[in-house]
C-alpha cells in the first residue's frame, strides 16, 4: 500500500512540486508538460499481461529501457526539450519505486 502511494505520489506530486518550485510564473503549463511524461506508459500495452503489480517497468518496456533513458537525459540539455525531458526523467524515477534493486 505504501509503495503504491509512493509510486503514484511521485508520478503526480513530484511534477507538481517541480512546476511550482521552478516554474512559478507558468506552473500550470509546466505541470501539464511534466505530467505528460506519463504517456510513455503506453508501452505497457505491448506487454502480457498489460498490468502486473509485481513487475518492474525499468528495462522491461521499450520506453522504459536503458537506451530510452539515455535519450531522456540527453534531451535535458537543449532548453527547448528540457521540460518534457524532465517529465520523462521524473516518470522513470517514479517507476524505480516499484523495482526491488533499489
Amino acid at each position: 500500500m505504501l509503495q503504491t502511494f509512493a509510486h503514484y505520489g511521485c508520478h503526480i506530486l513530484l511534477p507538481l512540486f517541480v512546476a511550482v518550485a521552478w516554474y512559478k510564473s507558468h506552473w500550470k503549463t509546466a505541470f501539464l508538460i511534466l505530467f505528460s511524461g506519463m504517456w510513455i506508459d503506453l508501452d505497457h500495452l505491448l506487454a502480457q499481461p498489460i498490468f502486473d503489480p509485481n513487475r518492474c517497468s525499468i528495462n522491461f518496456h521499450p520506453l522504459h529501457s536503458y537506451y530510452a533513458m539515455v535519450v531522456y537525459v540527453l534531451l535535458l540539455i537543449p532548453k527547448k526539450t528540457r521540460l518534457i525531458a524532465l517529465g520523462l526523467v521524473i516518470h522513470i524515477v517514479a517507476d524505480l519505486v516499484d523495482c526491488s534493486f533499489m
